[in-house]
Order: C-alpha cells, then sequence, then structure tokens
C-alpha cells in the first residue's frame, strides 16, 4: 500500500490545527515533521514543542527526520514529545548502530536517510535493523525544490536488496513530490510518499492535493 506523508515545514503555523485536521479529513497515512539546525542542514525550523502540539491534535503516526548534527542528543527529547518514527541522517551520526538500537529499545521505528550524493551502501550492513529508508530527492534544508531524478536508480536498487533479502522495510522519498514525480518514484519501488508544498500550498487545498497525490 502506497502512504502519504504529507510534511508540515510547508504549512501554515497560524491555522495549524486546522490544516492537521485537512491531512486527516484528505486521507493522509501518517505526518512527517521536519526539524533542522541550521548546521546540519542551511536552515532552522521546529523542536520537540512543535512535536508535542501536532501530538495534541492528530492521532497520525508523526515522523520525525532528524536533519541535525549529533541527533542522538535529542532523541528522548522527541520520543517524549510524542514522535513515533525517528529518522537520522546517515551522513552526521556517528556511531548510526547505536542510534539505531537506542531507539528500537524505547519501541519506535527507526529510519535512516541519505542525501542525493550518498551512496545506498553505506546503510546495507545496517538496513535489516531498519524500519524505513528515506531517500532524499532535493539537498535537505527547504521546501519547494526541484526533485533530481538521479535518484530513481537509488530506490530501485534498495527495493531490489529488500526483495533479495526479504526484509521488512519501507522505502520513503522526500523531496519535490507532487502528482508528476509519484508515478516514477513508485515505478522504482519507493512506497511512502512525503509532500510538503504539494499538499500545503496546492491552490485547491489540501484535502484535494492529498487526493490527486494518491491518485497519480
Amino acid at each position: 500500500m502506497i502512504q502519504i506523508s504529507p510534511s508540515v515545514l510547508s504549512a501554515n503555523f497560524a491555522n495549524l490545527a486546522d490544516e492537521i485536521q485537512a491531512v486527516e479529513n484528505g486521507g493522509a497515512d501518517r505526518i512527517h515533521i521536519d526539524v533542522m539546525d541550521g548546521r546540519f542542514v542551511p536552515n532552522i525550523s521546529m523542536g520537540p514543542f512543535i512535536v508535542e502540539t501536532i501530538n495534541s491534535i492528530t492521532d497520525l503516526p508523526l515522523e520525525v527526520h532528524l536533519m541535525i548534527d549529533e541527533p542522538d542528543r535529542f532523541v528522548d527529547s522527541f520520543i517524549d514529545a510524542g514522535a513515533d518514527i525517528l529518522i537520522v541522517h546517515q551522513e552526521n551520526t556517528l556511531h548510526l548502530h547505536r542510534v539505531i538500537q537506542s531507539i528500537k529499545e524505547k519501541g519506535k521505528q527507526v529510519g535512516v536517510a541519505l542525501n542525493p550524493a550518498t551512496p545506498n551502501h553505506l546503510i546495507n550492513d545496517i538496513i535489516n535493523y531498519l524500519d524505513l529508508v528515506l531517500v532524499m530527492s532535493v539537498n535537505p534544508g527547504f521546501s519547494g525544490q526541484m526533485f533530481i531524478e538521479e535518484v530513481l536508480p537509488k530506490i530501485s536498487q534498495f527495493r531490489q536488496l529488500i526483495l533479495d533479502e526479504n526484509i521488512d522495510c519501507d522505502i520513503e522519498v522526500d523531496g519535490g513530490i507532487n502528482t508528476k514525480t509519484a508515478p516514477d518514484v513508485i515505478l522504482a519501488g519507493a512506497n511512502i510518499l512525503v509532500a510538503a508544498t504539494a499538499i500545503f500550498k496546492h491552490k485547491e487545498g489540501i484535502i484535494e492535493a492529498i487526493q490527486q497525490l494518491r491518485k497519480s
């Protein structure tokens, strides 16, 4: 089943409760929360307080994408705030296996994200510990970027590895996802789509945006 995960990075925070309600009404499967520190990526976004706020107004699973240096320092804070899924980056997590184990021991799901230029093989040895792999299809830090087509073979390679090794692991794609790029991403082997601008800035509204994305 294909899942849709709207990223609140593009939401209107003045009307956050209404926008989360629209996401639910549109049939979203989970909510994606991008956490940025201005160091690992050139932007600063939200912290545990926002996760706690969103958790108080929805029952949808919350996946927290930690685009921050030393993510292991903040895992407990985001879990306490209500995160159901923690996603860390391969590029800046020094003891990746330890962080994965720590999150799993706390009863939460865990994913590892790879930037577009990061080769897949760097996480091949730990993929069987993961609940999801997040393939970035833009360079992280800002919403509204253009999809990088060169990541499509990376998605296919992960799908083949998961099939060959019989691993229970989702493939999520984040960046430039819309009704034009989604079909290619799904055909390549992804089963979770993260979309920000294409949902929260859609001219016909959030509910219609999710429905059109799913139909595509």
